[in-house]
């Protein structure tokens, strides 16, 4: 073989192969797009990544995946050569041959070195550049008119979509380029072998290998001498990869704990909170996994080095013997090494079976999840009206999913001086008539008249954000020293390539807090003195799980607590005092009447007690009766 042409050779290959490559690779895609089903749900989740005004640029990371691709079968066949070449030195004792092609062995191994590190950082970053724009579309699309919460009332339910937007998003983007690039790789693999293995048929002849045994030795040294380095360089890896788990489960908890208390975060209109936190964990995860890229960079990077070196090592090892005519090779070894290759491309989608069918369930999952949101999105939403700071209801009609009437033709007018009670046997339709007021329940027809904002809704079951006492007190309004999270945990994920600080990383939510200002903090030692929360002042500023710890009683003043901090225009309490004693509700309503005299109170109890503190009644009976009264 003339090596002295092989760039220029070489290029030209690459170059008709990538113009052939691209153009199939188009035409395929375009193709299953069009007239498959599972090709048209691809492009259905993610066609706006090419087609948005950035699209270049994940176009322009493919067609540059596949030059390296066609770029690693090239390598391939020049090695190929390079076993005739050597081999044939070797037969021919041409001692300044064999040295030439060791120096050739170096170039070429070198550049399989920097082509794969290259190929790998390319693909994983387009991996999280791909997953960062998906996640934000179906996290945006599911927070978004309240869909995690609207989803509930479809026919059929979409199962665990933390699972969908965690899990199977990562797992559907890996299969898809590992399987696209698997295929032109093992297309275009096979052609450039079967040329070679073509060229090379005939006779076969089986001729031993003498083998001393001192190598077995030198293979053991090697090997146990490269494991000990490899174990060093990537032990980092484990913790690395067990942060990793741990952050998707953060996240993962982060988005199951909205699915559990999507009322009570539709209730309080909390999106924005939420969308903050979740977006918070998701930073973590994706500084955590560009720290395990650069050491992986490093770790890969060794071990390529070291499968390279292995390569031409016995050939070093045994050339003097060679030289000596101890021993004798054929070029069969070539014919060998195409033919295993071969072999290996043609198993490649017998193989990919499994992978495939695998990546169709997920592919179904994520539709699914997105139809859902889409039907959710469409549902029909109350006639909810803006007129200042007054809150009315104008011939309100509120049914069941089924059709029958809870609530009929209902007017009235609630005045800030005046709080009304709703009463009513149990399951006559009080709760679900404060979600027609919310705006959450779709069968319901009329006029629901109240503010834009302020407006606060405390449910029997309070909910309680994750983070800190403080967090909790002031939800769902997003406190101002809580807005760097993502800039921050990814900045602390990745400098020199690994977490600088992995106590900072794990605890992002207090380092990003800067220190509180003092009559913020004074309000809010304030309030819970006043819920007669005092014992957890010096706990304010703690991060825990605050649900779990306090008491549905110690929950439900807590809540008064956020409508003393948020001060709204209108309340609606549903059993907001079902937990407290008599005298505890009894001193929660006084006090919130004589801290919020203007705001127009709406509660929902069975309680004689409450009678006291709302003069007029709105009683609820079966069949969408009602009555009006005063206490």
């Amino acid at each position: 073989m003339d090596w002295s042409h092989e760039l220029v050779n070489s290029s030209v290959w690459i170059l008709k192969a990538y113009v052939a490559t691209v153009l199939l690779f188009a035409l395929t895609a375009w193709g299953l797009a069009r007239f498959t089903i599972w090709g048209r749900h691809f492009w259905k989740i993610t066609g706006g990544y090419f087609l948005s005004k950035n699209g270049w640029r994940p176009l322009l990371a493919i067609a540059f995946i596949l030059f390296l691709t066609l770029c690693a079968v090239r390598v391939d066949v020049l090695f190929s050569n390079w076993y005739n070449t050597m081999y044939t030195a070797l037969q021919k004792l041409d001692e300044k041959a064999f040295w030439a092609a060791m120096v050739l062995f170096a170039v070429l191994a070198t550049i399989h070195v920097v082509r794969s590190l290259f190929d790998y950082y390319v693909q994983q970053s387009f991996t999280i550049h791909w997953r960062v724009w998906m996640n934000e579309q179906f996290l945006s699309g599911w927070l978004s008119n309240r869909a995690y919460y609207r989803s509930q009332f479809l026919n059929i339910n979409t199962d665990n979509p933390d699972q969908r937007i965690q899990q199977d998003i990562t797992a559907f983007i890996e299969s898809s380029l590992a399987l696209s690039m698997g295929v032109v790789n093992a297309l275009v693999s096979t052609i450039a072998f079967t040329a070679i293995l073509w060229g090379l048929s005939g006779p076969l002849a089986v001729m031993g290998v003498d083998v001393p045994r001192a190598m077995v030795f030198l293979v053991f040294i090697y090997v146990l001498i490269a494991t000990a380095f490899a174990i060093k360089i990537g032990r980092p890896l484990i913790l690395l990869n067990f942060l990793n788990e741990r952050f998707n489960a953060n996240y993962r908890y982060a988005l199951v704990r909205m699915r559990e208390y999507a009322e009570s975060i539709a209730f309080y209109a909390g999106e924005k909170v939420e969308g903050a936190l979740l977006r918070s964990r998701f930073a973590q995860v994706i500084g955590n996994a560009w720290a395990i890229i650069y050491r992986s960079l490093k770790f890969l990077g060794f071990n390529f080095a070291i499968t390279q070196t292995a390569v031409v090592f016995p050939f070093i090892i045994q050339a003097q013997r060679f030289f000596s005519k101890q021993i004798s090779l054929g070029d069969l070894i070539q014919t060998a090494q195409a033919f295993g290759r071969l072999q290996d491309n043609l198993s490649f989608f017998r193989n990919a079976y499994d992978q495939f069918a695998s990546y169709r369930a997920t592919l179904d999952r994520l539709i699914g999840f997105t139809g859902a949101i889409e039907q959710a999105h469409q549902l029909p939403e109350p006639d909810v009206v803006e007129q200042g700071k007054r809150v009315a209801l104008e011939a309100l009609t509120v049914n069941t999913p089924t059709g029958r009437a809870l609530v009929t033709n209902l007017s009235l007018e609630v005045l800030d001086t005046e709080p009304m009670l709703i009463r009513g046997p149990s399951g006559v339709g009080k709760t679900t008539l404060l979600r027609a007021i919310a705006g959450l329940w779709p069968y319901c027809e009329g006029k629901i008249i109240r503010p834009a904002s302020g407006v606060l809704f405390l449910s029997q079951k309070p909910y309680i954000p994750l983070g800190s006492l403080r967090d909790a007190l002031y939800y769902p309004q997003q406190l101002p020293d809580t807005t760097n999270y993502e800039q921050l945990a990814v900045r602390e994920s990745v400098v020199s390539g690994a977490p600088v600080n992995l106590d900072t990383m794990l605890n992002a939510d207090d380092a990003t807090r800067s220190p509180a200002d003092d009559m913020n903090t004074q309000r809010a030692q304030e309030v819970l003195r006043q819920v007669q929360l005092g014992h957890l002042i010096a706990r304010l500023d703690e991060v825990t799980d605050w649900g779990r710890i306090l008491s549905l009683g110690e929950q439900q003043r807590l809540s008064f607590g956020r409508l003393l901090l948020a001060q709204p225009t209108a309340a609606f309490l549903d059993e907001a005092t079902s937990a407290m004693d008599e005298g505890l509700e009894d001193a929660m309503y006084r006090l919130v009447r004589e801290q919020l005299p203007h705001t127009a109170l709406v509660s929902v109890g069975h309680r004689t007690t409450l009678l006291a503190h709302h003069p007029h009644q709105l009683t609820l009976k079966p069949e969408g009766v009602w009555l009006l009264s005063a206490s």
